[in-house]
């Protein structure tokens, strides 16, 4: 914090050294004048004795799409949310409900009080994955849960869909079939399939008619990290992907337009968020083409480069440092230039689109060397480039979960033994650091309230 608009008042002290002799009622004087001066300036509005670290902009808002447009107002973390299957993951691992792990209120209360405002919500879509499509009552019911709590916890949430019809939960499990489950278990036929397509369109149309007038909701991410040039082409040049497929049913870019034009049937409010392919990578942005719709964002997932951010434990890289960050065989200065080189690309899109986008996953795993600063060099770039972001990923307290998956769980430390909050670390003070800049909750919202 630092003083404002009433430092001046202070000078007043300089009484105290130009009467020596009566110094001590000067003084007694000179502070009952500051109180009375300041208490004056307050009464009025044009005094504000300290200035805080946070956002004053919420008194603003008077809209949804203000929380993105303007400057970063939503700082805070994806939630992990899957299908359960009993035959691969028992009845207690992923809890008893039909998605899983289990949060509790106490989880989204924590989340808060860390300052966070925000919540992606990654989550299974509302239809089912095989034909006949339709709706999932349990998933339907389980997602309107998480909602209420994000709200009760005085957050605002977007519905963020990993899966839906004609796509499962393994289409992010590539190739590790032969590890924990078998082949039969993908299922990525939307990609080729017209049936699929349409009922992704009914599915988000049937999501926008219930969530519409929610408080808490605050965007609609239509589709967690596409993936069709991988799961069924195997390629990873956006070039030659869209030199070959532009257009054609594995090209997410004649897809996301037609879920839009539904969505804004029963709702032309919402902010939706449009992710690009090839997972939705920065270096993917770019051949996203952007629609008309005034209220439409553009959206990322920041893991590059992966073979620092997803090491093992006792992985060799560091941050900064040298290393092959690209696969090409050569070296790489991996540092904050290097990190800006690679968000050129969002600049770019930014500016020849003039369009608004956001990072809604972000993160690396808790015991990489570097990984504070890592992160922190991100955060830096969104809030200059006013950007929202979430980082990937906010546990659960479920504890056969937690033990077991914790590599991205920054509140047990950088030990990759360690199973419980630490309360304190490098990588955790940077994430409250800045979600401390939020002022934005729902209860502040004139407009909710009107």
């Amino acid at each position: 914090m630092q003083f404002n608009n009433c430092t001046f008042v202070i000078n007043i002290f300089l009484l105290y050294d130009k009467d020596r002799t009566n110094g001590l009622m000067i003084l007694l004087k000179t502070r009952l004048y500051l109180v009375l001066v300041c208490l004056l300036f307050l009464l009025s509005g044009s005094c504000q004795l300290f200035e805080s670290d946070n956002d004053n902009t919420q008194g603003d808002i008077s809209s949804k799409w203000e929380m993105w447009s303007e400057a970063t107002m939503l700082r805070g973390a994806n939630i992990y949310q899957r299908k359960v299957y009993p035959e691969l993951d028992g009845y207690e691992f992923m809890g008893s409900g039909s998605v899983g792990p289990p949060y509790t209120q106490a989880d989204f209360n924590s989340l808060s009080g860390m300052g966070a405002n925000y919540v992606n919500i990654s989550h299974p879509g509302i239809y089912t994955e095989n034909p006949p499509y339709k709706l999932d009552s349990e998933i339907f019911e389980h997602l309107e849960h998480l909602v209420e709590m994000v709200g009760q916890a005085d957050m605002f949430a977007v519905i963020s869909f990993r899966t839906g019809p004609g796509r499962s939960e393994f289409t992010f499990f590539w190739g590790e079939d032969d590890d924990w489950f078998d082949n039969s278990y993908y299922n990525d036929e939307v990609w080729i399939s017209s049936d699929a397509q349409n009922a992704w369109i009914k599915m988000w149309r049937q999501t926008a008619s219930r969530f519409k007038d929610n408080h808490y909701v605050v965007g609609y991410d239509l589709m967690v990290e596409p993936n069709s040039n991988e799961v069924w082409l195997d390629i990873w040049d956006q070039g030659e992907f869209y030199d070959r497929y532009s257009n054609t049913l594995y090209d997410w870019n004649q897809l996301f337009p037609r879920i839009i034009q539904a969505i804004r049937e029963m709702d032309t409010e919402m902010p939706i968020l449009i992710g690009g392919m090839g997972y939705s990578a920065v270096d993917w942005l770019p051949y996203v083409v952007p629609v008309s719709d005034s209220k439409t964002l553009y959206t990322v997932h920041q893991y590059a480069p992966v073979v620092f951010t997803h090491q093992d434990p006792g992985g060799i890289f560091c941050y900064p440092g040298c290393f092959d960050a690209d696969w090409d065989g050569l070296n790489d200065i991996v540092d904050k230039s290097w990190l800006s080189g690679l968000f050129d690309l969002i600049s770019e899109f930014k500016s020849s689109h003039d369009r608004i986008v956001a990072c809604n996953e972000y993160g690396v795993m808790r015991w990489v060397c570097g990984a504070a600063q890592f992160m922190e060099d991100q955060m830096v770039f969104f809030e200059d480039h006013n950007m929202n972001y979430a980082l990937w990923v906010w546990e659960p307290s479920w504890q056969l979960w937690s033990e077991d998956v914790n590599a991205f769980n920054f509140r047990f430390g950088p030990d990759p033994y360690n199973t419980a909050d630490v309360g304190s670390s490098a990588l955790i003070e940077v994430i409250k650091k800045y979600w401390n800049k939020n002022s934005l909750r729902p209860s502040t919202l004139q407009f909710y309230k009107q």
